[in-house]
């Protein structure tokens, strides 16, 4: 298995910033491993949604639909969204929570990736392919939701 945390700050209000995170085609803006992101059934950012993801990895393009399937919003006013997707390859868990502050919000965004069958022995070097991934994807979420703006 794979896994990949990153916390950013941004000045933003955590409204802002969760709105526009679990909108999942966002994921193409930010994260410079997804070729493309599209919305392909349900509300945008709603439980049920499927998005379509086209992700670049060594080269290959790998399509996941992601399906939201948890979106939850905790006393605090933290608020946390999380997304599945399957292939014949791959099973990818993420979950994307956005914390208010003082001022402005922390997003923690934790992907989980993990081989399926036959393949499951190369996981070790998945997670270290997966550290280089996720450290470019950490820097363009930064870049994102520290320049979001309200609509």
């Amino acid at each position: 298995m794979a896994r990949y945390t990153a916390r950013v700050r941004s000045p933003q209000s955590a409204d802002v910033v969760f709105s526009y995170l679990k909108d999942f085609t966002s994921i193409a803006e930010w994260d410079p491993g997804v070729a493309e992101a599209e919305l392909v059934a349900g509300e945008p950012g709603e439980v049920g949604a499927r998005y379509r993801v086209d992700t670049v990895l060594l080269g290959r393009v790998i399509a996941l639909e992601y399906r939201i399937v948890v979106e939850v919003t905790a006393p605090d006013g933290t608020r946390r969204v999380d997304l599945r997707a399957e292939n014949s390859d791959f099973i990818s868990y993420d979950v994307i929570t956005v914390r208010p502050l003082s001022t402005g919000c922390e997003v923690t965004y934790d992907a989980d990736l993990a081989l399926k069958g036959f393949r499951r022995p190369f996981d070790p070097a998945l997670w270290l392919l997966f550290q280089v991934i996720g450290r470019r994807a950490e820097h363009g979420l930064r870049q994102a939701v520290n320049h979001r703006r309200a609509a």
